[in-house]
C-alpha cells in the first residue's frame, strides 16, 4: 500500500486524505495549525464560503451531502444595498432550484476532518509545520513539540495554501525550471459582523448574498446559522475613501456613517471590530509546473485566487474531483497522472482567477448600474424560459460539467452582446426569443 503524505489539512487536503483514504492509500496529514474541531480556529480572516456546484459534486466523492445541509444557508439572490437604502434582489439563475451556499470554512474544515479521521489507514498530526522536502530521498521535514522529525512518503501532496512550503522547495531545486507570478491587488480586507436579533432571528434578510457596491468600494455579508452575518468590508489600501482614510483620523463609523449608513445601525460594536481583526490581502498566484515525479501541488498551493467569484474552495475541491477521474482512468496514482492532472488543470485555473478579478470590478461597480440590472433581468427570463440558456455566471457557479474555460470564453461573448443590447434597447418579454436565438448564433 503506498503511503502519501499530505502537507496541509485544511479544505482541500482533508478531502483529498479523505478520498485517497478511501481507495486504500496509506494517509499522513501534516497541519502546522491546532486541531479546529478544539474551537482553536483563527479569526479575523475568515470570509464566509460560497459552497455551489462543482464544490457540492467534489465532496460526493466521499459521500458527503445531508451533512452539507445542515451546515449551510441557501442564497437564492443577491441583495443590492443602494447608498438611499433601496435594496434590489436580484436572483443568480432564472432556473428554480439554483442557488450557492453559505457555509462556514471552520465547520466545513470540521466536517471533512472528522470525516478523515473515521478512516484507520489515516495518521493526522497537528501542529506540524511541513519544513523541507528531500526529493531524492522522498523524507519530508517538518517542526512540532519544539523538535524536527521527518517522515517518507511515496506520493507527496502539497495542499498547504498560498505560502506553500512544498511549493517553496520544489521551485528551489537546482536547475529546476517553473514560472511563478504573483500579484495582489490594491485593495484590503477586513471581517466584521453583525451580531443576530435577541429572539436569535436575522437582521437583514437570511437568504441572500448582501452586496453594498459603493463604486472603488464595497462591502458583503453572508448569512450565518447562528442567525448572524459575517461581513466583509473591501477597500483600496491608500487614497481616497481608503484604510489609510480611516486610519489618519476619519474613524470607522464616520466612515459608516457615510458610505454604509444602512448597515452601521446593526453594528453597536463595529468601533472594536475594527480595531480587533487585522486588514488582509488580496491577491492571485499562477505557477507552473505543479508536479515533479511523485510530487503535486493542488488547491491555493497550486492557483490562489481572490474571492469574489467565490470559486476558490470550489476550484480547490474540483481539483480533486479531476484527480480523482485520471486515477479511475489509469487504474489509480503514479507520477503520470499527475503530469496528467497539471496539464489538463491550469488552463482552467488560470480562466477562474482572471474571472474572480473580473468579478469584483462587477460586484463594485457595476451592480448599482440600470443597465447591468437590465442585462441581469433578461438573463433571468431567459433562463426561466430556455432551460439550456446559461448566464456566465450560472455556467460558472451551477454547470458542474462545464470547464472554467469554456465558462469564461463563452460567458464573455454573451456578457458583451448583452450589455450592449441592454444599453441600446428596451426590454419586454415579447422580444425574449429575438434575444434567444441571437445568442444561439454566437455559438
Amino acid at each position: 500500500m503506498s503511503k502519501i503524505v499530505i502537507a496541509g489539512g485544511g479544505l482541500c487536503g482533508a478531502l483529498a486524505g479523505a478520498y485517497l483514504a478511501s481507495n486504500g492509500y496509506e494517509i499522513e496529514v501534516l497541519e502546522r495549525r491546532t486541531d479546529l474541531r478544539l474551537g482553536t480556529a483563527d479569526t479575523g480572516r475568515s470570509i464566509n464560503l460560497a459552497l455551489s456546484a462543482r464544490g457540492i459534486k467534489a465532496l460526493g466523492l466521499i459521500g458527503l451531502d445531508e451533512e452539507l445541509k445542515q451546515i449551510s444557508i441557501p442564497m437564492p439572490v443577491r441583495a443590492l444595498h443602494q447608498k438611499d437604502g433601496t435594496i434590489y434582489y436580484v436572483p443568480y439563475s432564472g432556473r428554480s432550484g439554483e442557488y450557492i451556499n453559505s457555509i462556514s470554512r471552520t465547520g466545513l474544515n470540521a466536517l471533512l476532518l472528522e470525516k478523515l479521521s473515521e478512516f484507520k489507514n489515516v495518521k493526522i498530526s497537528f501542529e506540524a509545520a511541513c519544513t523541507q522536502v528531500d526529493f531524492k530521498n522522498k523524507f519530508v521535514g517538518y517542526s512540532s513539540n519544539g523538535g524536527h522529525h521527518s517522515t517518507s512518503y511515496d506520493f507527496l501532496m502539497g495542499t498547504d495554501g498560498a505560502a506553500s512550503v512544498v511549493r517553496k522547495n520544489l521551485y528551489e531545486q537546482p536547475f529546476f525550471s517553473h514560472t511563478f507570478q504573483q500579484e495582489f491587488l490594491d485593495y484590503g480586507y477586513k471581517e466584521l459582523h453583525i451580531d443576530p436579533l435577541k429572539d436569535g432571528g436575522f437582521a437583514i434578510e437570511k437568504n441572500a448574498l448582501h452586496i453594498w457596491p459603493r463604486g472603488h468600494l464595497m462591502m458583503i455579508a453572508l448569512p450565518n446559522l447562528d442567525g448572524s452575518f459575517t461581513l466583509t468590508l473591501f477597500l483600496p489600501m491608500k487614497g481616497e475613501d481608503s484604510f489609510e482614510t480611516i486610519d489618519s483620523g476619519l474613524g470607522i463609523k464616520a466612515y459608516f456613517e457615510k458610505h454604509f449608513n444602512d448597515a452601521t445601525d446593526l453594528m453597536p460594536t463595529l468601533e472594536q471590530q475594527y480595531q480587533a481583526n487585522p486588514i488582509g490581502h488580496l491577491g492571485t498566484i499562477k505557477c507552473s509546473p505543479w508536479s515533479f515525479n511523485n510530487v503535486c501541488i493542488m488547491g491555493d498551493a497550486a492557483h490562489a485566487i481572490t474571492p469574489f467569484y467565490g470559486q476558490g474552495m470550489n476550484c480547490a475541491f474540483e481539483d480533486m474531483l479531476i484527480l480523482s477521474e485520471l486515477m479511475k482512468q489509469r487504474g489509480g496514482l503514479s507520477a503520470e497522472v499527475l503530469h496528467e492532472f497539471q496539464q489538463n488543470r491550469k488552463q482552467d485555473t488560470d480562466a477562474i482567477a482572471d474571472l474572480a478579478i473580473d468579478n469584483f470590478y462587477e460586484m463594485r461597480d457595476h451592480t448599482a448600474n440600470p443597465i447591468f440590472l437590465k442585462k441581469r433581468m433578461i438573463e433571468t427570463a431567459l433562463e426561466k424560459t430556455y432551460p439550456d440558456y446559461y448566464s456566465k455566471y450560472s455556467m460558472v457557479t451551477f454547470r458542474d460539467d462545464m470547464s472554467y474555460h469554456e465558462a469564461m470564453t463563452r460567458g464573455r461573448k454573451q456578457d458583451a452582446w448583452l450589455m450592449q443590447y441592454a444599453e441600446s434597447n428596451e426590454f419586454s418579454l415579447d422580444n425574449l426569443n429575438l434575444i434567444y436565438n441571437k445568442l444561439k448564433e454566437i455559438f
